[in-house]
């Protein structure tokens, strides 16, 4: 197995692939990972840390291409090799590519994975680790070209269903997600549904959501929605606008990191398109979708229209959609009609995946989790 992981700069793939690296090597597969830029700066030890993109695009280009084939040559040592590096790169506020395609091609990868983080997140790494001039807005369009361009670079180079895209993990690394999509492709991939805004303020709906992800997650190579979930933002930044703070302060993976409350506004529009987008690729991506509907506190049922639009562009493309009714009232034909089953628990629902040969159970060296 090949992959190509690419990501902007910021999202800090380097520790979450070598997490990957580490527990596939305790399955006792042959992984070796290589990081492009590492060995970059290791070709160029004048170069500064976080600098490298102040050199001349020529020295950029022949750096690059001499690690590539570096790479190439020393994969041939290896069963399953991993390529950390960008599918694209700013140099001087202008937009390139940061491959070769003839290195690309050679390499021949079985799949490509753009790796995704928070907005908040990768503008408090930029802060504090690249000499990078950078807004909100950039990140936003940053992100969409590194996807765009990944996934380009895989239709041509492997053909469609070659490109995942995945979070690197908001409270926790996406570890066991990347293993299960590298060593275990039989395994059925979930997109994982939910309500998310409204239901924020509830500790036991959440506690509720919480465990049936965990319970999902131990059988199925699962998409969650929530790691990217910057809609909070927005709604912290809408909320200290109407109280005249010029800024404001977000929690990101890195620590509390304070965000001018404009410039926050200023990407409102893009994170709403973006979640949109985003879900509905996540959505394609996976071969069902499971879709828990909580009850409130007031007895009805937690559905958002986010999860009803999920369920419905599931089922127009062709995917299983299964749902957890967690409710005392019927749910409507809107549901129903759209649903290839419908359970009232998450353990019901594990049960007809075990008829349906949907889960194998593991063996039993093969149960471990990444830490």
């Amino acid at each position: 197995m090949r992959v190509l992981v690419t990501g902007q700069v910021g999202v800090d793939k380097g520790p979450a692939l070598e997490a990957v690296k580490t527990f596939a090597q305790q399955q006792g597969h042959d992984l070796a990972v290589f990081h492009v830029g590492r060995m970059m700066y290791a070709e160029a030890p004048d170069v500064p840390p976080g600098r490298i993109l102040n050199l001349p695009i020529t020295r950029l280009n022949s750096l690059r291409r001499a690690v590539f084939k570096e790479i190439l040559r020393r994969a041939e040592k290896h069963e399953h090799v991993v390529v950390n590096t960008h599918a694209t790169f700013r140099w001087h506020h202008g937009l390139f590519a940061a491959f070769d395609f003839d290195q690309i091609k050679e390499f021949n990868a079985d799949l490509y994975v753009t790796l995704l983080d928070n907005v908040e997140t990768v503008h408090a790494r930029l802060k504090t680790s690249h000499d990078l001039d950078h807004t909100l807005k950039d990140i936003m369009v940053w992100r969409e070209e590194e996807i765009l361009a990944t996934e380009i670079l895989a239709n041509i180079a492997r053909g469609y269903g070659h490109f995942v895209m995945l979070s690197r993990g908001r409270h926790r690394l996406s570890t066991l997600t990347l293993y299960r999509l590298m060593f275990e492709p039989k395994r059925k991939r979930v997109y994982l549904s939910f309500p998310m805004s409204h239901v924020m303020d509830l500790p036991d709906t959440l506690a509720e959501i919480e465990k049936f992800k965990e319970e999902i997650n131990q059988h199925f190579t699962c998409f969650d929605p929530a790691d990217v979930d910057e809609f909070v933002l927005h709604q912290n930044a809408v909320k200290a606008l109407q109280e005249g703070h010029t800024t404001m302060v977000a929690q990101s993976t890195e620590g509390p990191v304070t965000l001018k409350t404009a410039e926050v506004a200023q990407i409102s529009s893009d994170i709403m398109g973006q979640i949109y987008a985003r879900d509905f690729k996540m959505v394609d991506q996976a071969d069902m979708i499971v879709s828990l509907v909580p009850e409130l506190p007031n007895g009805k049922p937690a559905i958002s229209s986010g999860v009803e639009r999920e369920l419905q562009h599931a089922w127009e493309g062709g995917r299983e959609v299964f749902v957890i009714w967690a409710c005392r009232g019927q749910p409507s034909p809107f549901i129903t009609r759209t649903a290839t089953r419908v359970f009232t628990s998450t353990a019901q629902a594990l049960d007809h995946f075990r008829q349906r040969g949907y889960i194998v159970e593991a063996d039993p060296a093969q149960r471990a989790k990444p830490r």
